[in-house]
């Protein structure tokens, strides 16, 4: 076994290599960017070494600054974690150059399932059915479409060395290809240095497995098992879970065995993650799952598969990277009840899911599951990163089991002042179709307008009520109530919940979890958050109408393209601009017809939050 191992990662992953590699008496040296140094996994490690400012390219992606630690550490392995370098082969050669143990997948497999086009045609070759579409090497607008032509609306557009949901985009029409494709190709390029693309037929109704593979130096080659990550947003994962629902035994052994004849066909060797898509419009049958794409690392979601087998995956990665043959072979791996994975974001669903930045000055997690964070209260959540809080996971001896502990679990987050998805997450849990395992990758699309909320519940007002008159030591003047001289006291308290002014009854049985920050009183409510007070007496309710046509930024960030100029006319939801933040692009829209009165700003522009970019005004008659 290895003596030392530097992680190239930070956060949650970090932390969670640090506590296996712990646990085996490996020394564990932790590198980290000027943001993040005063983040947990720095103080966890037994060594750390600065490598860069904050933004990735200059240090978690510099692979220089990464050796050069390792090297000045004596680190005798290097573990890449997810994302960054991770399924960077150039950066693998590099490591196993320097003579120090990389903790991954040989370079040649990364190269060979690293750009979906060529892994498609192996997976071909080695008798994987694969997603019909476009794979060619002619990149032009004019190849592309007719390949979208011939593989028939809808189609995807996916960036060929894609990842993470970036890169990706649905197209419905024709006359829409250009602009997607567009947009596509710079995402890509941001993200991973690499424009190329492939059409893939978009399945109406499709569900996403992916089954866990593992392999030695010795030629042994495992799965264990698979999950579904089917409920997803913008492509990006939001709750996985393992076994997949409605999966039959036969089934389940199909797409496993293809599973491992995929990785045997590079030769693989440690953990790997073999992602098919599922039309699930008939059932899930073996005839209409097709390969995707494979991880060569580690996956976000490896923790509902450790819940189901028992097994640690980080312990696996680091025996077999040491030469020791798989812990475990296929008949030792067996599967036990149902777990479920949710990623809690520093986002605003109510907001169409921005992200949120700031410092986390009051954050609860739950104590009854198991929870794999990054950060905890009084750390801050910068934009440089993946806007992730933690993962939420919970394991029973059945779906729903392990359903409702994730719901209950979910329910008692406490996030503030940074926005999160934990309502989001509440909701989801307890939405009679998810429960019923009625999903698909469209379903956070169908059912957002139910699952996202903007205005507290009924619970929510009246607690908030009964806290705020608790707080007046009985003054009904004070809190705004309904007091008569003649008859019964109206119970009604006028309150303030976020941005609305609404009436509350005072309900003194109700319990409320509330916390002061400052002087702003927080009331939490199934995972969300709201800010209580007791209004003035002459204050009125802040209109939430359209407003006057000023468009301000929603989030920090790069302008990357401006759509119009001062003068033109535009329609209700035309795109005025585009902003990146952390590697996804925000389209700012019209929000009435009119005509663009002044522009603030032009591409390249770096905006704040809440900064004035364009302004739109209504036509005279």
């Amino acid at each position: 076994m290895m003596e030392s191992l530097l992680i190239a990662n930070r956060g949650e992953i970090a932390r969670r290599i640090i506590r296996t590699a712990k646990m085996l008496g490996i020394r564990t040296i932790a590198v980290y960017s000027e943001a993040d140094a005063g983040l947990p996994f720095v103080r966890e490690a037994d060594e750390v070494i600065a490598i860069g400012s904050s933004p990735a390219h200059e240090s978690y992606l510099s692979q220089e600054r990464i050796l050069e630690a390792a090297q000045k550490t004596g680190a005798a392995a290097i573990h890449p974690g997810y994302g960054f370098l991770s399924e960077n082969a150039e950066f693998a050669e590099a490591v196993e150059k320097a003579g120090i143990i990389w903790v991954g997948a040989p370079p040649a497999a990364i190269r060979a399932m690293g750009l979906k086009d060529a892994a498609k045609e192996l997976m071909q070759a080695a008798g994987v059915p694969v997603t019909p579409g476009y794979l060619g090497p002619d990149q032009s607008e004019e190849r592309l479409a007719s390949g979208a032509e011939a593989t028939g609306y809808p189609v995807l557009i996916k960036a060929v060395a894609g990842g993470g949901g970036k890169g990706m985009r649905r197209v419905e029409r024709p006359q829409d290809f250009a602009d997607l494709l567009a947009s596509c190709r710079r995402e890509a390029a941001a993200s991973f240095g690499d424009d190329r693309v492939l059409i893939e037929r978009y399945i109406a109704n499709p569900r996403h497995i992916e089954v866990q593979v593992f392999a030695d130096m010795f030629g042994n080659c495992v799965h264990l098992f698979e999950r579904d990550c089917s409920l997803q947003r913008r492509h990006q994962k939001v709750i996985e879970e393992a076994p997949a629902p409605g999966l039959d035994t036969a089934t389940r052994a199909v797409i496993c065995d293809a599973a491992v004849k995929a990785a045997r066909a590079v030769n693989y060797v440690g953990a790997g993650t073999i992602e098919f898509i599922a039309d699930a419009s008939e059932g899930l049958r073996p005839d209409r799952i097709w390969f995707m794409e494979m991880n060569t690392r580690l996956q976000v979601e490896h923790p509902v598969t450790e819940a189901i087998t028992g097994e640690d995956l980080v312990l696996w990665q680091l025996k077999v990277a040491s030469g020791e043959p798989l812990p475990k072979m296929q008949d030792e791996i067996a599967m036990n009840g149902g777990a479920f994975e949710a990623r809690l974001y520093a986002e605003n669903p109510a907001a169409g899911y921005l992200p949120s930045i700031g410092r986390l000055e009051h954050l609860s997690l739950p104590g009854s599951v198991r929870v794999d964070s990054g950060v905890e209260q009084g750390d801050d959540i910068t934009a440089f990163y993946d806007p992730m809080i933690a993962k939420i996971i919970a394991h029973g001896p059945n779906r729903e089991a392990a359903l409702s502990k994730l719901a209950a679990a979910c329910a008692g987050i406490e996030v503030w002042p940074v926005k999160s998805n934990a309502g989001l997450l509440a909701r989801i849990a307890v939405d009679p179709d998810f429960r019923a395992a009625r999903i698909d990758t469209g379903f956070l699309d169908r059912h957002g307008d139910s699952l996202v909320t903007t205005e507290p519940s009924e619970i929510a007002i009246d607690t908030a009520a009964t806290v705020l008159s608790r707080n007046t030591d009985g003054d009904p003047w004070s809190a705004l109530t309904g007091f008569r001289i003649a008859g019964a006291d109206d119970k009604r308290v006028r309150i303030r919940i976020g941005d609305h002014l609404l009436w509350g009854q005072s309900r003194p049985a109700l319990e409320a979890k509330t916390v002061t920050i400052g002087e702003t009183t927080v009331l939490f409510d199934a995972g969300n958050a709201w800010p209580i007070s007791l209004p003035v007496a002459s204050e009125v309710e802040a209109s939430q109408g359209a407003g006057d046509g000023a468009i301000l930024s929603p989030m920090p960030g790069l302008v990357i393209s401006v759509d119009v100029a001062e003068g033109d006319r535009v329609a209700r939801g035309d795109r005025l601009l585009t902003v990146e933040a952390m590697k996804m692009e925000h389209s700012l829209r019209a929000p009435f017809d009119g005509i663009v009165e002044k522009l603030q700003v032009s591409p390249g522009i770096r905006v704040s939050e809440n900064q004035l970019v364009v302004s739109v005004v209504k036509e005279k008659d």
